[in-house]
């Protein structure tokens, strides 16, 4: 539920074009972004993302919640009788669940990168605490439109500036992925240029630029229309399996989640390798 008359965008909204950001008025960019990525005509439609797994729906309604209380006028009353109603619920869940935590879906580096991690806090759909940002690739590069309720408020009216940076640690590793080169995030610079609204569609790019070795240089922007609010530059390191299973093999981790680790960077291993956009 939302106010203001604005609402959030339906499954398809326009299609993504990059500006220069140096055009008068836009802010500097220190990153060299510009001139983004390129125009793609036709509507930017949300892929369907795992029509028959119910925890997407079941998602959809936990962000409608959250909307509601945040971006509502709403009487204690209301809220009282919300909060009975969803207590149940919790202690129902509760009641059935099984012991354990299950399985994440393994990332399907063929598919569509929405695709990658369903159950990621930035793209994920089956995740209510995923806006979601909706991801698509393009020859060079990674393009997608976001929409931020309430719930993302840092400033009166603003995105928080740390979504801002989660969104550009997601965005930017998965066009990594897309490119071929799984990575783990070294360094991420942010450069914040213009409040970014709230309730807004806005449009999202990243693109790797270069590599060193295992160090993979991407890059990144946010827009809200014309222009550039936000703007990202991370160093990325190539995913090695054997030394990453090492590492977290140390954790406190169930034997089926760590054979779960050890089977999804198998699969990102096999990411066939598109050389960086330059």
């Amino acid at each position: 539920m939302t106010t203001g008359g604005a609402k959030p965008p339906a499954s398809g909204a326009p299609g993504p074009h990059f500006p220069d950001s140096s055009t008068p008025g836009l802010g500097i960019s220190d990153f060299g972004i510009s001139p983004g990525m390129p125009e793609h005509e036709g509507a930017f439609e949300a892929p369907a993302p795992h029509p028959r797994d119910p925890r997407v729906g079941l998602a959809a309604i936990m962000r409608r919640i959250t909307s509601s209380v945040m971006g509502n006028i709403l009487g204690d009353d209301d809220i009282v009788a919300a909060a009975s109603v969803l207590e149940k619920v919790a202690q129902d869940l509760e009641g059935r669940a099984r012991p354990g935590r299950p399985l994440r879906p393994p990332p399907d580096i063929t598919g569509p990168p929405q695709e990658f991690f369903p159950s990621s806090p930035i793209t994920g759909f089956a995740n209510p605490l995923a806006p979601p940002v909706v991801v698509e690739s393009f020859e060079g590069g990674l393009a997608g439109t976001a929409w931020f309720d309430y719930q993302y408020e840092g400033p009166p009216t603003c995105v928080h500036g740390g979504v801002i940076a989660m969104v550009f640690d997601e965005v930017l590793g998965v066009a990594n992925i897309a490119a071929g080169r799984p990575c783990m995030t070294g360094t991420l610079t942010i450069r914040y240029l213009k409040p970014t609204p709230l309730r807004t569609t806005l449009r999202v790019e990243a693109h790797c630029t270069d590599q060193h070795g295992r160090k993979m240089y991407t890059r990144g922007g946010i827009y809200n229309g014309d222009v550039l609010t936000a703007e990202a530059e991370g160093v990325f390191i190539q995913l090695v399996p054997e030394r990453f299973l090492e590492m977290v093999s140390h954790m406190a981790i169930p034997a089926e989640i760590l054979e779960q680790v050890r089977a999804d960077a198998r699969i990102l291993e096999q990411a066939p390798a598109s050389p960086p956009e330059g």
